[in-house]
């Protein structure tokens, strides 16, 4: 009798590392592009465009604040040094020549310090490279289809929850049990969806935009990649990602009622596990089941 319970309690706890291993397969990644309650500044950047964004913001920041600085300090000085008690006589004159030469040209100079920093970066951007992996991403009000160019796999994504599927936008035990299913926390209700974009590490992603009814706009900010869909056209977007991990992006045009709840989720893997998934996709299944990494799942922190 004993021995039978004791066989039977080995079954069960082999039954459930089965299981608990599928969850933490769908769980290894680590979830790398998610916006923090009460945080500010970027999500870590995970390619190089959204580093040299990153760049930017902060160098013209840098400029700005400078600006501000001197003509807050300039319109002080002036308050204090010419007012009516200070300076009851007021000067006559009109203009000064050396004065609005200074101020027409140190602009003009600023803007183009500025621009040969951003446009080298905007082409970056816009000049689309040959990508080793091409998607097309067409959205719908209110979720993405993605079609797989080169390999013949094309998928549905929705929000986990979403009320296009039958939720109704709040987390209740059933959404937060398909969360869980699907591999992650109720700190990704509203971000996560039932199938992700899968896309290997180290490798140029083309993202073919359109849409089939509004304008829509497929964003991941730790990409640094944003492009409005508009139907009838299709547009482009590429990036590199070089880390391992799960990222979150919205549509970021307004596109209706539900506009809030069309997130995106994007998967990079290594190429093993892009291969693996590609595989079980061609043959029907684009959940991403087995894809184990070391690295734990936690959440990044805004810079």
């Amino acid at each position: 009798m004993r021995l039978s319970t004791v066989m039977t309690g080995i079954a069960a706890l082999g039954t459930a590392a089965l299981a608990a291993g599928g969850a933490m397969a769908q769980q290894a990644l680590e979830i790398v592009g998610q916006p923090v309650d009460g945080a500010i500044g970027f999500q870590p950047a995970a390619t190089e465009g959204a580093r040299d964004l990153q760049w930017l913001d902060h160098m013209i920041l840098y400029i700005i604040t400078a600006i501000v600085i001197f003509v807050t300090a300039l319109l002080i000085y002036v308050m204090i040094r010419y007012n009516r008690r200070s300076n009851p006589t007021p000067a006559r004159f009109t203009h000064n020549s050396p004065l609005e030469v200074a101020w027409t040209v140190i602009p003009i100079v600023i803007l183009v310090f500025i621009g040969a920093f951003s446009l080298p970066i905007l082409f970056k951007q816009q000049e689309i490279p040959v990508g080793e992996v091409t998607i097309k991403a067409t959205g719908y009000q209110w979720y993405w289809g993605y079609e797989y160019v080169d390999e013949g796999v094309a998928f549905d994504s929705y929000m986990i929850g979403s009320p296009a599927t039958g939720g109704n936008n709040m987390m209740t035990p059933e959404v937060e049990a398909q969360l869980t299913e699907a591999g992650y926390t109720k700190e990704q209700f509203l971000l996560a969806t039932d199938t992700a974009v899968v896309v290997p590490v180290g490798k140029v992603v083309v993202v073919q935009v359109t849409a089939a009814d509004v304008i829509h706009s497929w964003k991941v900010p730790a990409f640094g990649v944003m492009q409005d869909a508009v139907p009838g056209r299709t547009a482009a977007l590429w990036f590199k990602a070089d880390r391992e991990g799960v990222y979150f992006g919205q549509c970021s045009e307004l596109c209706g009622q539900m506009h809030a709840y069309m997130p995106i989720t994007v998967k990079v893997v290594s190429e093993a596990a892009y291969a693996e998934w590609l595989t079980k996709a061609k043959a029907g299944d684009v959940q991403l089941s087995a894809v184990e990494t070391s690295t734990p799942v936690q959440v990044a922190a805004n810079d």
